[in-house]
C-alpha cells in the first residue's frame, strides 16, 4: 500500500507542477528526442572504478559503453575462402543494403561518421586499418568505400565494415503533438543499437491507436532506483503512452530515443502475440550493417579483441589445446583455423545447448579438429586416470550423453559463453530439482535455448593433469566491457568479488591441465581490475613457475599498476611496474573503439618445485 501511495503522490506532484507552470515544462525537443544516455552504476562500484581509472577517464569509458562500436569486425574463414573474395561479396551485400535503407530515410545527419581507425602496436610501429572514403583513400581500392582489410601483420584476414552515427532523427513532433511511440526494454534497445529489429517480447508500452504501418519513435525504459533501494523497471507491459508528462518514465526517457520504425502489427497485435517483428527499424541512431546469416561458413562476426586472443595463444599444428569455456565457439574456431585444422582442440562448456551450437558452428566452417564436451570448468581436472582413455587423456562418461532436437546457431562473439549469474542459477535449479524429486515433481529445464541441432553432447568427467599444450580460459565474468550497455547498476562490489572468486578457481584448474613448457591465456570482456589485473597478481604469486609472456600482435593498451584499498581496509593487488606492458587491456573509450577486454598470457615452467 505504501509503495502504491508513493507512486500516486509522485504522479500527482508532477501533474500539479505541469498545470501550475506549463512553460517550465516545455523542454527543448532536441534534448528530449535524441540519444544521450547516462550509464548508471552502483555507487560503490562507481567509486571503485573512479579511483582505478580517474574520474575523467572513467566518465569517457562510461559514455563509450553506451554506444556500439563504429564498425563491424569480420573474421574470414581462410580454409574456405579468401579475404579478397569475401570483400567482393560483402561489397555487393553492403551496396544492396544501402539501396534499401536509402528509402524513407529522414536522417538529418551523421555526427560521428568514422573515416578511419588506427591500431598502434608496441614500440613505434603503427598498423593502419583506415577505412576508405573520398577524402582519405587507402592503397587498396575496394569496391565499397566502407570496407577495408586490417593492415596489422598477421590479421590480414580480418575485414572492417564501417558504420555511422550518432544520427539526429526527425521524429515528427509538430504543433504540440508528440509522435506515436513504442517503449522497449533495455535489453531490446541494446540489441536494436547493434542492428536488430524490435521484436514483440521487447515491447513494454505503446501509444494508443497504433495500427500496422504507422511510423513510431522508439524509446527505452531503463531500470530506475526503487523504493526498496534496489533497481526496478516500474512499468507494466501493455501500458498506454499518451505523450504527456504524466506518462510512466516520461522524464526518464528524455535522451533515450534510439530510432524510428514502421509497425509490423497493430498495438492490439503486439500485446496479443508472443513472437515476431513488432517494429521494422528504418531510421537508426547508429547505422551498422547486419550480417546475420550472411556468407555462412565463410565469415564470422567477431570482436577484434577476441580475434587477438586466439593469436595470443599462438596455437601450432598438431598441438592439443583446451578451450575451457568455449561457447559460443568464436575463439575455438579461430584457433582451429590458425592451426590449419591440424591437431586437436577440446571445446568444453557446462551448457548442453551451447555445446551443440559449437558443434554446429564447427560444421558450418568445415572444421574437423574440434571435439566438444559438456563439462563444468570448475571440474576440469580428473586425477582418476583409470577412468580416462589412454589415447587422449579424456575422462568420458559414455553412458551419460544427451540427445536433443531442433536447430539454432549464434554467429556473434559479443557475449560471454556463460556468466557467474547463470552458474548460480544452474546450481539453484539443481537444488530445486533435487527437492522436487523427493516430492515426485517433474524437474525444471535449466537456462539456455532448447532449440539446438539434433546430435549428442558427450559428457566428460574431466581431463588428466598436464595433458594439454595450451589452455585458453576465456572466463565467465561481469561482462562490463560489452557494448552497447544502457544500464550497469546490477553489479555490486560483492558480486564483482564473487566473479573473481570463481575465476581463480577456474584458473587453478587450467594450471593443473597444461604441461610444463605450455601456455595459458586468460581473457575477460570486463573493465573490472578485480577480474583482470588482480587475477594476474594471484596467478604469479600463487604459482611461481608461471611468468607473463609477450603477446603478438599487441594492439591493446597497458594494464593497471598498483593496488586498491576497500572501505573494510582489505586490499586488492594489481600489476607491478614492468608487468603492465605484458598484458593487453582494450579500452572502449580509446580510438580503437572496441569492447572492454583483457588478455594475459602465461608461460608455464617446470612444476617440479611445487
Amino acid at each position: 500500500m505504501k509503495k502504491a501511495r508513493d507512486c500516486l503522490l509522485k504522479i500527482f506532484r508532477r501533474t500539479f507542477s505541469t498545470l501550475q507552470n506549463p512553460k517550465s515544462q516545455m523542454e527543448d525537443l532536441s534534448e528530449r528526442y535524441c540519444f544521450n544516455p547516462v550509464l548508471r552504476w552502483n555507487s560503490q562500484v562507481e567509486e571503485y572504478f573512479t579511483k582505478a581509472y580517474g574520474a575523467e577517464h572513467f566518465a569517457l569509458i562510461s559514455k563509450a559503453l553506451t554506444r556500439p562500436s563504429c564498425y563491424s569486425c569480420i573474421r574470414v574463414n581462410t580454409l574456405k575462402s579468401t579475404t579478397d573474395t569475401v570483400i567482393k561479396k560483402l561489397s555487393t551485400i553492403v551496396t544492396e543494403m544501402g539501396k534499401s535503407n536509402s528509402e524513407n530515410t529522414t536522417l538529418k545527419g551523421g555526427d560521428g561518421d568514422v573515416n578511419g581507425i588506427e591500431l598502434t602496436q608496441s614500440g613505434s610501429q603503427k598498423a593502419s586499418v583506415k577505412i576508405n572514403d573520398e577524402k582519405n583513400p587507402i592503397t587498396e581500392n575496394f569496391e565499397h568505400p566502407s570496407i577495408s582489410r586490417c593492415q596489422v601483420p598477421g590479421l590480414d584476414y580480418v575485414v572492417f565494415v564501417r558504420g555511422s552515427g550518432p544520427h539526429t532523427i526527425d521524429y515528427g513532433y509538430a504543433n504540440g503533438r508528440p509522435p506515436k511511440e513504442v517503449i522497449v526494454s533495455r535489453k531490446c534497445a541494446e540489441a536494436v543499437l547493434r542492428g536488430a529489429q524490435v521484436y514483440v517480447p521487447g515491447v513494454m508500452a505503446c501509444s494508443a491507436h497504433v495500427e500496422k504501418g504507422d511510423v513510431v519513435a522508439i524509446s527505452v525504459a531503463v531500470e530506475q532506483p526503487g523504493l526498496d533501494g534496489g533497481w526496478s523497471l516500474g512499468i507494466t507491459r501493455g501500458t498506454v503512452v499518451q505523450g504527456l508528462p504524466t506518462d510512466p518514465y516520461h522524464p526518464e526517457r528524455s535522451g533515450l530515443y534510439i530510432g524510428q520504425g514502421t509497425t509490423a502489427m497493430s498495438r492490439a497485435g503486439i500485446f496479443r502475440v508472443c513472437e515476431g517483428v513488432a517494429v521494422d527499424m528504418h531510421n537508426r541512431v547508429f547505422k551498422l550493417p547486419s550480417f546475420y546469416d550472411v556468407l555462412e561458413g565463410e565469415i564470422f562476426l567477431q570482436n577484434l579483441p577476441s580475434i587477438v586472443t586466439a593469436h595470443a595463444l599462438d596455437p601450432q599444428k598438431g598441438e592439443r589445446i583446451l578451450d575451457m569455456c568455449a561457447a559460443p565457439g568464436g575463439k575455438t574456431t579461430a584457433i582451429a583455423i590458425l592451426m590449419k585444422d591440424e591437431g586437436e582442440i577440446i571445446a568444453a562448456d557446462r551448457s548442453h545447448n551451447k555445446v551443440m551450437n559449437i558443434q554446429k558452428l564447427a560444421a558450418e566452417m568445415g572444421l574437423s579438429c574440434i571435439k566438444t564436451y559438456k563439462l563444468d570448468a570448475l571440474k576440469s581436472v580428473n586425477r582418476r586416470t583409470d577412468s580416462c582413455k589412454s589415447s587422449d587423456s579424456v575422462c568420458v562418461d559414455a553412458n551419460d550423453s544427451v540427445v536433443n532436437d531442433g536447430s539454432s546457431s549464434m554467429n556473434l562473439d559479443n557475449e560471454k559463453p556463460s556468466s557467474i549469474t547463470e552458474i548460480l542459477e544452474v546450481d539453484k535449479i539443481r537444488k530445486q530439482n533435487a527437492e522436487g524429486r523427493k516430492n515426485g515433481k517433474r524437474p525444471r529445464n535449466g537456462p539456455g535455448r532448447n532449440q539446438c541441432m539434433g546430435g549428442r553432447a558427450e559428457n566428460s568427467k574431466g581431463f588428466a593433469p598436464n595433458s594439454f599444450d595450451r589452455v585458453l580460459l576465456d572466463a565467465p565474468c561481469s561482462a562490463l566491457g560489452l557494448r552497447p550497455r544502457l544500464f550497469a547498476g546490477e553489479e555490486t562490489l560483492a558480486s564483482l568479488k564473487h566473479h573473481a572468486k570463481y575465476q581463480r578457481r577456474m584458473f587453478d584448474q587450467a594450471v593443473q591441465l597444461v604441461r610444463p613448457g605450455g601456455v595459458i591465456v586468460y581473457s575477460t570482456c570486463t573493465i573490472n581490475p578485480g577480474e583482470n589485473e588482480a587475477l594476474v597478481r594471484y596467478a604469479l604469486d600463487t604459482y611461481k613457475f608461471l611468468t607473463l609472456a609477450p603477446q603478438h600482435p599487441r594492439i591493446g593498451g597497458p594494464g593497471l599498476v598498483g593496488r586498491f584499498e576497500f572501505a573494510d581496509h582489505s586490499g586488492e593487488e594489481w600489476l607491478r611496474p614492468g608487468e603492465e606492458h605484458l598484458v593487453q587491456r582494450f579500452d572502449p573509450s580509446s580510438p580503437l573503439d572496441t569492447i572492454g577486454f583483457f588478455i594475459a598470457k602465461f608461460s608455464v615452467g617446470s612444476k617440479d618445485s611445487e
